[in-house]
């Protein structure tokens, strides 16, 4: 009975072979217990979930530098603001010319709100799903749910799919907005102050979005065919262990019918 429920929640292949020669040998099957109940990260960092850890961590470098874009972006008052410096000493600017830069800063920062906000749910959400779907698979492929693996392969394709959707509308929105007047305006304002850099191009931040987007996106197309191979190997292993059941079966009702057939034979 013991070497029936090890071989039934193991690899086949390796599990079978022990608790079969323990069985024989009529002792205990501790040691299969022990590798049963290996540590979790074993089966965690497998190439499926080293991968969904990958994609765990660019979600993170997306959201950081979704932030880290708006503080660069936000403008010298915005910096201001909090407390990093004295705007009115760094800049060569007064009266009413001050006080555009600071409309213009703030009219700026509500233009990008929705690029910031957007990109800060999207990556938290597919960072936190993610960090699930590793959580979830500490156990051997073959003993986690098949609902479970079928929600982890449609979430990596529509996650691939989502985030090369994603970057490319951010990026088209991060142009446009940086293509209008205010944008133009408070460029010429900050370079007439030195800060050449405070310009409408795309932003090194902004790359770095888009760069780690891109990234994730190609992680989950990794971690779509790994699992899909999963879900086909843990098949292919049930019906084997079926076939095998089927055919033990078989050899248990061959002693029963053999002395009938020996019988008929010698009369």
């Amino acid at each position: 009975m013991v070497s029936v429920l090890c071989r039934s929640s193991s690899q086949p292949p390796h599990y079978t072979r022990e608790a079969a020669h323990s069985s024989r040998n009529g002792r205990d099957v501790p040691r299969v217990e022990h590798r049963e109940s290996d540590s979790k990260c074993t089966h965690m960092c497998s190439r499926r979930g080293i991968v969904l850890i990958c994609a765990v961590l660019t979600n993170a470098l997306v959201l950081i530098c979704v932030v880290a874009a708006h503080m660069v972006t936000s403008g010298m008052s915005a910096a201001a603001g909090l407390g990093g410096f004295d705007i009115n000493s760094n800049f060569n600017l007064q009266g009413t010319e001050l006080q555009k830069v600071r409309e213009l800063d703030m009219q700026y920062s509500q233009m990008r709100a929705p690029g910031i906000y957007g990109g800060i749910s999207f990556s938290l959400t597919f960072g936190v799903i993610s960090l699930l779907f590793v959580v979830s698979g500490n156990k051997p492929a073959h003993l986690m749910s098949r609902k479970l693996l079928v929600g982890a392969l449609f979430f990596q394709a529509i996650g691939a799919v989502l985030y090369i959707v994603a970057v490319g509308l951010f990026l088209h929105f991060i142009i446009r907005v940086n293509s209008t007047d205010i944008c133009q305006q408070r460029e010429r304002i900050y370079a007439r102050s030195g800060y050449t850099w405070m310009n409408c191009d795309v932003s090194g931040a902004d790359a770095a979005v888009a760069l780690f987007g891109l990234i994730t996106a190609i992680l989950y197309i990794v971690g779509t065919v790994l699992t899909f191979k999963t879900i086909r190997a843990v098949r292919h292993y049930q019906k084997e262990r079926r076939a095998r059941h089927m055919d033990r079966n078989e050899a248990r009702s061959q002693p029963h019918s053999a002395p009938l057939r020996a019988k008929t034979t010698s009369v």
